[in-house]
């Protein structure tokens, strides 16, 4: 673990650009977190306000509300994730603040904040220090595609999706928890900044990496996950979906990973894509054919996002999907894990392809 940290996710945590800072309140091996900053919800329960379950880390109203109440933290985790991957101006101030008193700040961006004339002044006048995790690698620190991922000898399963933002890690995540709590050895392959985040420790950044070493990073990923323990199941987290028309994400997962299972996410309330209000959304039918045409392995489940449902709603949408499609379908958060937990493990039984 690193340290303690806030996150900082002024504006955005009750929306989908609010991802990070999500990802961190439902955990991470990284940081012990403080609390959020963003004074829309500021005195609520983060995990209440996020999910309906009080987790006990707070939501501040400011920098100054989160240091005079829970002590200056080691570090700032930037908590936005915008369409772009830009800092937005509002929160320049205060990143240039944590950095003049000695916080290191980390960010997920696309726009590397150590870079940034104003914060480098910050950071070097106090000591703290910047990390930019997606800070693109040099080419001698890649692994181009060996072909060896037969070796990997795990259950492997892709979690795709319909959208961006959709749930994708979080499911995963929500899996890998409940598989080890049966007992069983599992590993996720992170593959975006909030894995990063989150401190899991086999991962890459697909998209800050140079296209012809995509599949490699997440081939030496498995490998080295397989290599430290030789986890029965490995779970990739997926990037975008395949008709995304700004993050076309996942074809190199499935080639480069080769699942024996895939889990699927969607929103049925969705109707456009994340940030894309003139692009209506390919939907589930289309996606799940994609990805059977692709994959190594079938959809062993989908999972639904309850944005804009109620519970009720949400229940019905499981059953009519698992009616229509002939695979378990539940919303991991409202319904538990279990349904996917015992679908990927059938795989193993020969239940793919």
């Amino acid at each position: 673990m690193d340290g303690t940290a806030i996150t900082l996710c002024e504006g955005h945590f009750s929306s989908p650009n609010g991802k990070t800072a999500h990802g961190l309140v439902r955990g991470t091996d990284r940081y012990r977190l403080l609390g959020v900053i963003d004074s829309a919800n500021a005195g609520r329960d983060a995990g209440e306000t996020l999910d309906g379950k009080p987790n006990g880390i707070p939501i501040f109203a400011s920098l100054e509300d989160a240091a005079a109440k829970a002590g200056k933290p080691d570090y700032m985790a930037i908590g936005v994730a915008p369409d772009g991957g830009m800092l937005p101006d509002a929160l320049r101030p205060v990143v240039a603040a944590a950095l003049k008193m000695g916080i290191n700040v980390d960010s997920g961006l696309h726009q590397m904040l150590g870079d940034d004339p104003e914060f480098r002044a910050a950071a070097e006048s106090s000591g703290a220090r910047v990390r930019d995790v997606r800070r693109p690698k040099p080419v001698s620190e890649l692994h181009f595609y060996q072909g060896r991922i037969g070796e990997v000898g795990s259950l492997r399963v892709a979690f795709l999706g319909t959208d961006s933002a959709i749930g994708k890690r979080t499911t995963a995540k929500i899996v890998l928890s409940a598989l080890r709590e049966r007992g069983i050895s599992a590993e996720m392959i992170g593959t975006g900044q909030t894995a990063w985040f989150q401190g899991l420790p086999f991962s890459m950044i697909l998209d800050s990496t140079v296209n012809d070493f995509v599949a490699g990073e997440i081939e030496h990923a498995a490998l080295s996950a397989w290599e430290s323990g030789k986890p029965r199941v490995m779970l990739f987290e997926g990037q975008g979906c395949l008709t995304n028309p700004a993050y076309p994400g996942g074809f190199e997962i499935l080639a480069a990973a080769r699942p024996q299972a895939v889990v699927i996410q969607h929103a049925p309330r969705r109707a456009a894509y994340d940030g894309f209000p003139d692009f209506p959304l390919a939907g589930l039918d289309r996606e799940k054919q994609i990805i059977e045409l692709l994959s190594p392995g079938p959809v062993a489940a989908i999972t639904i996002n309850h944005e804009g449902m109620t519970r009720e709603e949400t229940d019905a949408a499981a059953a009519e999907l698992e009616a229509k499609h002939g695979v378990p379908a539940c919303d991991p958060i409202f319904h538990g894990p279990e349904k996917i937990v015992s679908a990927i493990l059938a795989m193993e039984k020969g239940g793919g392809k």
